[in-house]
């Protein structure tokens, strides 16, 4: 298994055209990359694309989110059955956006989580604080927080299929990044706080870093002890930018 995962949010950015010039581009240099994986997640329009276009490579296939009903009267809603068959590996979960633009609480965040594992899929757990939050001292409460909806809901041991990406809501879309330090100050205290309750899972978990990830940033960011690779943002819509992230992987 690669030592790390660098994942690709394209959130509703794509077009026919440009999904296959980015696709193209990372598939031929996606066989340069050795100590990631890359995943990528298409807006739902563009699953069948990706898959066609990905099958038999290395790169992964995501989803950017999922109703936790399975079927019926949710209009608008797209369910995991129906990401399946599109060759999807993983499911984002409790991205910041969702939460703030759409209201999803921690109790509904937890419910997708455990249909994502039953659905025999791995969730990436997304958890992070506001600005605001931050100024107050509450990071590690709010993050330790969010992530204790998760255990409560589905048990630490649970963190064996999952992966967390730590993304302060401040470094979104901002420029802005946390230091390299200041990412992994929580990234310990996220795996931590599971030791607490699943140890082995702990020790084994990938927690990726999310918050305007670049190539420039990420070679610093990688290299620390407790991050596993990156939930990449804006960088992510170019070939060449996100495979320079994948290459800063050691």
């Amino acid at each position: 298994m690669a030592h790390m995962i660098v994942a690709g949010n394209w959130k509703m950015n794509a077009s026919k055209n440009a999904v296959t010039e980015l696709l193209s581009g990372l598939k031929h240099g996606a066989v340069t990359i050795k100590n990631a994986e890359l995943v990528v997640f298409p807006p739902f329009p563009y699953l069948a694309q990706a898959q066609a276009e990905l099958t038999g490579t290395s790169i992964h296939i995501g989803a950017q989110n999922i109703c936790a009903a399975d079927k019926g009267a949710y209009t608008g809603e797209v369910s995991l059955t129906m990401v399946k068959e599109f060759g999807v590996s993983y499911v984002l979960v409790g991205h910041s956006e969702r939460r703030a633009l759409y209201a999803e609480d921690d109790a509904q965040v937890a419910a997708k989580y455990v249909a994502i594992q039953a659905a025999q899929l791995t969730p990436i757990l997304c958890v992070g604080e506001t600005l605001e939050q931050r100024k107050q001292g509450l990071t590690l409460s709010v993050v330790t927080g969010q992530i204790q909806a998760v255990i409560d809901a589905a048990g630490g041991a649970s963190f064996a299929n999952a992966v967390i990406a730590y993304e302060p809501v401040w470094a979104i879309g901002t420029g802005l990044t946390a230091s390299p330090g200041e990412a992994q100050e929580v990234h310990r205290a996220i795996r931590a706080h599971i030791a607490s309750v699943a140890l082995e899972q702990a020790s084994g978990l990938k927690i990726l870093y999310g918050g305007s990830v670049t190539a420039t940033s990420a070679e610093e960011l990688f290299a620390q002890a407790d991050i596993d690779g990156g939930l990449v943002g804006g960088a992510s819509l170019t070939a060449d930018s996100f495979l320079a992230i994948g290459q800063a992987a050691k």
